[in-house]
Formats: structure tokens, C-alpha cells, sequence
């Protein structure tokens, strides 16, 4: 459909009968009137003209738009108002129509060459609460509504004509200037020419085509919005619609925005493929909504909804003594998912991805990310999917997807044959339309190695990069992870150390703190958590108004969360950063003699990834209390969470291998035994993984090692398939 050439279109006006059409006339001539008198004397306060002055100083420069709030024209004529909500298609132009007069009035005199006054656009804007695409129902059409959502896809810019000049093939017969309907509306050439000329055969049907010479068009785009997650429905589908946008609201939003839509519901006729002749046909009868937009709110700071979900003064009252409070840090850990036993340090650690670090960018154009990502890894019921559906429901922006389910263009975006234009267009994933809030990835081991590669500079870069399709652009995706995953024995097996993890170096050292999560046998703590869980059951369906110990209420925390990270973005104050400093240096292997001491012990070295993990963990932990910068004691915390988490992983070796986490020596010794293997065996040779093992241990080179080197080059495809089965079932 391409715009004014598509006659399949249906339009509804509000004039009612033939007859009316002079009274009708008579009746829009004092409403543009009182348009005229609303833009002239509306003012605020201390008599300052708000929109007369502000279309003199958007017209003196080139941009032919005013923005009119619907609740500033109620205060001035209510029945205006009421008349523009109700029958927007007519009295949109009128109001247009007044507004390029006062343009006139206000800009002369005008320049030399400027004698004609150019058009200007009506955007409208509306307080109004907005209501759920759900509620658009077939008795609201040709009525304005205010609509939240996010943009999935955007068109190229097209022409729409809104005045035609049309030539009969025959007698040469031009008819010029007539009008197209707004919108998605097309224009129906006549059957017949009436020309009659002397001596002349009658002209054939369907003579006239359009002359684009003597055309007037405007420039138009076709947006796709999705409803917001909040609104859908357990286990139903997101509802979408289509967007019409022309002149000044074109390319206002990319795909992925946050926007609040203010339009005209509109209806066109369906089409479908006739087989037969190869071409559309139009069902009978049967009408598509979409939208004529006429305003657009967008959310631009990607830090949740904040245009919203605004604070009122005493919500604000109510944070900042919150944030005062001096347990408050202990108070929100515990608000999280209250009903799941223990895992203190895990639930802090969440904490902190909900409120996040401070995003910053740096003088020559780069950013660093404030948002920080979990791994939680280990052994199945302990309550990790639970965490993961607690954020997903206590996060501002939360998007859940499971590992198997979700696929590379599914996370991050896809790009598709637009049925309509044959054109190619993107459609963002879970990771770009939940920019500004967390994605929980559960069962993070089942997703193909290809499809987890995808995330990489999602998680660093917090930008997707696409190149398909004659396509070439960058969406963002400014958003937390939290992934969830089980070692690849079912179990973690504390005999196998590294080998419980089958992701690349890559992926883990993108994570700011990794949880070994292990179901471990102790009879005083099985007892309390049994009882815990007897309690949770018991207990299930009796709703209390008072939280117990002091938890905050869901929703409460939601909009704390919300207040502080569009509120709050503080900095690693000098102490802070003094001390995280040595203590830096100290964990990259400290002096010389402390090597010695420890008979050539290395400690386990840090990257500056991780160095950078600690930063926004402390900015985060300031961000809980509204502090503009993070002291020592968040500079604590936060290696102390990271020592909990990361580097307990990292020294008892479950993370062995990984980038950042490998002593020097561990990693010279695995390659002296890949350089001897390659030397020895060239690749496709076939021989016993027995002998291998057995000529190495003579060496005196540790068992988990050798094997350690033995399943990398397996995995790179360097040995053969025969000797691939024996090993696996060699760590079986």
C-alpha cells in the first residue's frame, strides 16, 4: 500500500447527510474562529502568550508545527475541546487552517520572496490517562485516544498526496487539485470522462491517470507499536498496531522507543491475495483499525518509564526519608522475593542490577555502561527461576525468556520482508525493548553456543549492531542481565572443578558477579528451610497490609527503584577510589616477595572488567541512598559481594580457564602440554586418549590438566571424531 494510489480504503467523516453540507460548512467557519481567538489570547500567569508567541518563534525558524494541549483549549472554550476530541477529522484542518492565519498575522512583515505563508501542523498533547490497546473498541473510531507502547519497526519516508492532479489518456482533459482524505486513505479516479467534443468519440472507461507533476504531497511513515509487557495478559499474545505519521512526526522514534501515542482511530479496508489473478482483493465488509497519530510523547533517557509513572510530592517525601534510614540497604535485600529461604548475599547482589551503576560518556564519544549482570550457576531447585520471576515483576522494564526458547534475532533483532512494501524492515528483541531494565535469561547452559555469542556486545557495548539485508544500524539495549543456568552434569560435581561450566571465557568475563549456587547437605539448615517452606505453603493467600521485618511492599520498591535511577547517578568519590585502587593492585598479584611467601601460589589475577564491576557496584549501593557519591564504605561492600561471588568461584576453581581468573603458571602449563600435542599429533591422526594421558602423567603433569586440554581442542574440532566418543565417555 503506498499511499494515495491504494483506493481500498475506507473513510469515515461526521457530516452526516448530503443536506447538511452548507450548514455544516457555516458551523466549521465559527469554530476556526474560535481556533483563531485561542491561539491569539490564550495566556498563563503574567499575561505570557503561550502559543501565539511560541508560532512566531517556530515559524521564524523553519519549523512549521505548534504543539497545543488539550487541557490549556478545555480551559479556554470546554465545547471546543469536547468538539475536537469527538470529531477530530473535521476540525483538525479547521484548527490548522487558523493557525497558518494567525501565522500570517504575527509573522508580517515577511521577507521579500516570502509572500506566501507556509502550512502548519496541529501536534496535540493530552494529561489524560492513557488506556490499553485492548480497550480500542470499534465505538471509539474516528475518536482521538492516548495510547502507551514501544516501537517495534519503522518504515522508510514515503509520499502521501494530499491534492491530486488527474489527465484523461483520450481528449487530454486535466483536472487539478482535488483532495485526498488524511491518513492511510486513497482516492478512487472516476469510471467516466463527461467531456464532450464535437465530432469526437466518446472516451473508453477508466481514461484518467494521476499527472505526479501537479501532485502535492506531504512526507509520511508507518510505524509498528507493541503494547507495554505490564498490560498483556498471563499467557496471551502482545497486541500490535499500526501508526500513521506524517510531516513534522516523522522520524521522531527507532525502534525499541518507550512512547505515549495521542491519535485519530481510524479504520481501512482489508485486503487479501486473489490466487487466481495474482493481485489484492478487498474483503467485504471487513475494516483494520490504526492510528493517525497526532502526537507523540517519547521516552528518550532509556531509564524506564518515567513520562509514566510520575512522583507525586509526597511520594518523594516518602523516598527521601527511605533513603535516610540507616538499614535501608539490609531492609531492601530482604524485600527481595521474601518468600525464597536464604541466598542473603545473592539477593543483595540483585539488589544492586535493580538500581544499577552510573552510566557515563566520556569526552571522546564512548560510553561506559552503569548496568550490571548476574550469573547465578549451579544445581536445579535452589530457587534460581524463582529470583528470576521476581525481577522480571519488581523491575520498572522486565523481560523473562528462557534459554531454549529464545533464539539470536529473538534477544536482540530481527530483520523481515514488510508484507505490505516488500521492503526489508527491523524489529527490535527482548534486549532492546527492555532498554533501560533487566533481561532474565533462565536456562542460559540450553541456548546454542551461536545464539549466546549474539549477546556479547549487548552485555559491554549495551549497543546491536546489525548488518542484513542491505540494513546497516545500531539500536541500543542500555540493560541489565541476569542469567540463570545448571552445570553441565545435572549437578554440580565438586571432583570436576571447571569442567561443571560449559561457556566461553568470553561470555563469563561479561558478568560483574557469577554465583556457584550449590544445594549442600546440612541437617540445622534443611531443618529451617523446611520449615520455612511448610510455612510459605501454609501461609499461601493471606495477604497482610503490614510487611513482616520490615520488608518493603512490591509496590513500593518498584517506584523506589524507578524514583532512584532516574533521580540518582552518583560518582566513586577520592577516598573511594585511592582505596579501590590498592586494593586493585593488591589483586593482580601484589609485590614480588608476597610471591615467594606463598611459594610461587599466585593469587588470582583481575582484568580492568572486573575492576570496572566493582565500580558500579559501589555507585549502585550509593544509588540505594540517593548519595551523589560512593564512599569507602560502598567501596567495601562492594568487594566484598564481589569476593563472595566471583572470586570464591574463581579460587575454589570452579572458574578456572576463564579469562581473568587463570594463574599465570596454570596457564603456561596447559600450553606446554597443547604445544607437545600438536607436535606429536597432527591433526586427524588417530590414537588412544589413554596413551596420551598415561605419557603425560609420566611428565608429572596433574590428570585435570591434561584433560582440561584434551576437551578444549575437541571443542576447537583439532582431534578426530573417533577419539571425541571415548572422551565423552571418558568425563561421563
Amino acid at each position: 500500500m503506498e499511499g494515495f494510489d491504494d483506493p481500498g480504503v475506507f473513510f469515515s467523516d461526521n457530516f452526516g447527510s448530503e443536506g447538511s453540507v452548507a450548514d455544516g460548512q457555516i458551523s466549521l467557519q465559527g469554530v476556526k474562529k474560535k481556533f483563531r481567538d485561542f491561539i491569539r489570547q490564550f495566556h498563563e500567569g503574567n499575561f505570557n502568550y503561550k502559543y501565539r508567541d511560541a508560532l512566531k518563534r517556530q515559524y521564524n525558524l523553519g519549523q512549521y508545527w505548534l504543539e497545543v494541549n488539550i487541557e490549556d483549549l478545555a480551559s479556554f472554550d470546554e465545547t471546543l475541546a469536547e468538539k475536537l476530541y469527538k470529531q477530530p477529522t473535521e476540525h483538525l484542518p479547521v484548527f490548522e487552517e487558523a493557525a497558518k492565519e494567525v501565522a500570517d498575522e504575527v509573522t508580517a512583515p515577511r521577507p521579500e520572496g516570502e509572500e506566501t505563508v507556509e502550512d502548519i501542523q496541529i501536534l496535540l498533547s493530552s494529561d489524560a490517562n492513557p488506556s490499553s490497546l485492548r480497550d480500542l473498541k470499534s465505538e471509539v473510531v474516528s475518536r482521538l485516544v492516548k495510547i502507551p507502547g514501544i516501537i517495534l519497526a519503522a518504515s522508510g519516508i514515503r509520499a502521501k498526496a494530499t491534492r491530486i492532479g488527474i489527465q484523461c489518456r483520450s481528449c487530454r482533459t486535466m483536472i487539478p487539485n482535488l483532495p485526498v482524505k488524511p491518513g492511510l486513505e486513497g482516492y478512487v479516479l472516476p469510471r467516466k470522462c463527461n467531456t464532450e467534443q464535437a465530432g469526437r468519440p466518446k472516451c473508453p472507461l477508466d481514461p484518467f491517470f494521476i499527472v505526479p507533476d501537479k501532485c502535492t504531497c506531504v512526507d509520511f511513515q508507518v510505524l509498528k507499536l507493541q503494547e507495554l509487557p505490564d498490560s498483556i495478559p498471563q499467557g496471551e499474545l502482545p497486541r500490535h498496531l499500526s501508526l500513521y505519521c506524517d510531516r513534522y512526526l516523522c522520524e521522531r522514534v527507532v525502534p525499541g522507543n518507550k512512547v505515549v501515542i495521542l491519535g485519530i482511530y481510524s479504520i481501512k479496508k482489508v485486503t487479501r491475495a486473489s490466487r487466481r489473478e495474482g493481485r489484492e482483493k478487498p474483503t467485504v465488509g471487513v475494516r483494520a483499525p490504526y492510528l493517525r497519530v497526532v502526537g507523540i510523547q517519547v521516552d528518550t533517557k532509556g531509564e524506564g518509564y518515567s513520562s509514566a509513572m510520575p512522583f507525586s510530592s509526597e511520594e518523594e517525601d516518602t523516598f527521601r526519608r527511605l533513603a535516610a534510614s540507616p538499614n535501608l540497604y539490609e531492609k531492601i535485600a530482604r524485600s527481595i522475593a521474601p518468600s525464597i529461604y536464604g541466598s542473603a548475599d545473592i539477593k543483595k547482589a540483585i539488589a544492586c542490577l535493580l538500581f544499577g551503576g552510573s552510566r557515563k560518556r566520556l569526552p571522546d564519544g564512548l560510553t561506559r555502561r552503569g548496568d550490571i549482570n548476574v550469573l547465578l550457576l549451579g544445581d536445579p531447585g535452589t530457587a534460581k527461576s524463582q529470583l528470576l520471576k521476581f525481577v522480571e515483576r519488581v523491575s520498572p522494564i522486565g523481560v523473562y525468556t528462557s534459554g531454549k526458547g529464545s533464539s539470536a534475532a529473538g534477544l536482540t533483532a530481527s530483520v523481515m520482508r514488510d508484507p505490505v512494501t516488500r521492503n526489508f524492515v527491523m524489529e527490535g528483541g527482548a534486549m532492546v525493548l527492555a532498554d533501560g531494565g533487566v533481561v532474565c535469561i533462565d536456562e542460559f547452559d540450553k541456548m546454542r553456543e551461536d545464539d549466546r555469542v549474539a549477546i556479547h556486545e549487548a552485555m559491554e557495548q549495551q549497543t546491536i549492531s546489525i548488518a542484513k539485508a542491505g540494513i546497516t544500524t545500531t539500536l541500543n539495549s542500555r540493560c541489565s542481565v541476569l542469567a540463570a543456568a545448571n552445570s553441565v552434569f545435572g549437578r554440580w560435581d565438586d571432583t570436576k572443578g571447571e569442567e561443571n561450566i560449559d561457556f566461553m571465557p568470553t561470555i563469563l568475563s561479561r558478568f560483574d558477579m557469577i554465583f556457584i549456587v550449590k544445594d549442600e547437605h546440612d541437617e540445622t539448615r534443611d531443618m529451617t528451610l523446611a520449615k520455612h517452606i511448610m510455612n510459605v505453603h501454609m501461609n499461601a493467600g493471606q495477604t497482610t497490609d503490614e510487611s513482616t521485618d520490615g520488608e518493603l511492599p512490591l509496590v513500593l520498591l518498584k517506584k523506589y527503584i524507578n524514583f532512584c535511577r532516574t533521580r540518582c547517578g552518583p560518582r566513586l568519590s577520592e577516598a573511594a577510589g585511592e582505596k579501590l585502587k590498592n586494593r586493585y593492585v593488591l589483586m593482580r598479584g601484589g609485590t614480588r616477595e608476597h610471591e615467594l611467601e606463598t611459594e610461587k601460589r599466585l593469587s588470582i589475577p583481575i582484568t580492568v572488567r572486573q575492576l570496572e564491576a566493582i565500580i558500579r557496584i559501589a555507585e549502585s549501593l550509593a544509588k540505594m541512598q540517593l548519595q551523589p557519591f560512593a564512599t569507602e564504605a560502598h567501596v567495601t561492600e562492594a568487594l566484598r559481594l564481589f569476593q563472595v561471588s566471583t572470586l570464591d568461584a574463581a579460587m575454589s576453581g570452579s572458574l578456572a580457564g576463564a579469562e581473568g581468573f587463570t594463574t599465570e603458571q596454570d596457564h603456561e602449563m596447559l600450553n606446554r602440554i597443547e604445544k607437545q600435542l600438536k607436535r606429536r599429533f597432527a591433526i586427524g591422526s588417530q590414537v588412544s586418549e589413554h596413551t596420551i594421558v598415561q605419557d603425560f602423567l609420566r611428565q608429572k603433569y596433574p590428570e585435570r590438566a591434561i584433560y582440561k586440554v584434551i576437551h578444549t581442542m575437541i571443542r576447537r574440532g583439532e582431534l578426530q571424531h573417533r577419539m571425541q566418543r571415548k572422551m565423552l565417555y571418558r568425563l561421563m
